[in-house]
């Protein structure tokens, strides 16, 4: 798979109720050291907060487009997907920020024979030591299993998302999902430079909960219990 040097990339941000995080990611990625050509598509699933008037004050030099869309993540990502301009896509949680020269690493990626998509190691911007083996975790689950998942920046060539069948529009397990269909296309690149996400996910229900319902609900998608289900007790 040939990737030329300077092709756009489009960076799809889902967001709901990022007012708190927003502007940083925006801005992060628009001082980035990167030469290539990006846009920023948000796709907002009907925030409550301030997130969709903060999004579309920022004045920063790269393209961005603020759109709305029925709520649910692979359907945001779905939908900012269509109007994307760039031959490649990076799906991007809105509270995770993206490595300097991470357009640079990215098209170095997907030059390498045999790669189908690629994604970040995962790095959590905490120092409890529960997290470093989280982050252990997700990076052996990554190398060796080939599953990353949506907070590690999924990428991948626009035509390459179309043939896989987009986001499934789920409630849950999408990127897990959209994961496995790649890995009968080719391999699942990852980057060594991590992302830092939030930890607030981790830390607001406690990490060893959070660690072992992660666990739980991926038995319970593989075994067939259905993601309406799922999704319940992750909410729970």
């Amino acid at each position: 798979m040939i990737i030329k040097k300077n092709v756009m990339i489009s960076i799809i941000i889902p967001t709901l109720n990022e007012a708190e995080n927003i502007a940083t990611i925006v801005k992060v990625i628009n001082h980035s050291n990167s030469t290539n050509t990006m846009e920023m598509i948000i796709v907002d699933g009907g925030s409550q907060d301030d997130t969709v008037k903060i999004a579309e004050s920022l004045n920063i030099k790269l393209p961005l487009k603020v759109i709305n869309s029925a709520p649910g993540r692979a359907m945001q990502m779905n939908n900012g997907a269509i109007i994307a301009q760039g031959e490649i896509l990076l799906f991007l949680h809105a509270d995770t920020l993206l490595p300097n020269n991470f357009a640079e690493m990215i098209l170095s990626c997907m030059q390498k024979s045999g790669i189908v998509a690629g994604a970040f190691t995962l790095k959590i911007d905490s120092n409890n030591w529960g997290l470093r083996l989280v982050e252990w975790g997700v990076k052996w689950r990554s190398l060796f299993l080939q599953l990353p998942y949506g907070d590690q920046a999924i990428f991948m060539k626009k035509d390459t998302f179309n043939q896989v069948g987009k986001f499934p529009e789920l409630p849950i397990m999408e990127d897990f999902e959209i994961i496995k269909r790649l890995k009968k296309m080719g391999k699942i690149a990852i980057i060594s430079d991590p992302v830092i996400t939030s930890s607030r996910r981790w830390l607001k229900k406690g990490i060893f909960h959070t660690t072992i319902l992660n666990q739980i609900i991926i038995i319970a998608y593989v075994l067939g219990i259905s993601p309406a289900t799922i999704v319940k007790w992750y909410r729970s």
